[in-house]
């Protein structure tokens, strides 16, 4: 068997978007990944990133925020970048690694009730999650993208 494909999921803060991202697309892929995420200007995982992940199974309440700086010079497969700050400033990586763009709103700027703020991380949670399910179909052996 080939070895994992790795992976860096790229954000401004790695506080949100991109640390869902990491621990949706671990669980999913079921070990055909080493996953990774990583800020542009790393802060703190919020809350509301770790409440919404768990009311579907997945923890992500050990995740830490990184630096982007901390993965130069690393092998990656793919780079995908979800948000547009982290595209436009996004390092330069090896040739052979994939770049990808996912870009989603980010739901940490939502103004209002806890309740209004929640659906927001859940809004962007499920949209990340269709399209890691859609990366993992073009990513499977056999596939055409693979």
């Amino acid at each position: 068997m080939s070895e994992k494909k790795r992976v860096l999921i790229l954000c401004t803060g790695n506080s949100a978007r991109s640390q869902m991202a990491e621990g949706l697309l671990r669980h999913e892929a079921g070990g055909r990944f080493e996953v990774f995420s990583a800020g542009t200007k790393p802060t703190q995982v919020r809350s509301e990133a770790i409440a919404v992940m768990k009311e579907i199974w997945v923890d992500i309440s050990h995740h830490r925020s990184k630096s982007v700086a901390d993965f130069t010079g690393q092998e990656l497969d793919y780079v995908i970048t979800v948000c547009g700050n982290a595209r436009e400033s996004c390092p330069v990586f090896p040739a052979k690694t994939q770049r990808l763009h996912w870009p989603y709103d980010d739901p940490a700027v939502v103004q209002g009730s806890e309740k209004e703020r929640m659906a927001a991380f859940r809004k962007v949670r499920d949209q990340i999650h269709g399209r890691i399910m859609v990366f993992l179909g073009e990513t499977a052996p056999g596939s055409m993208k693979t």
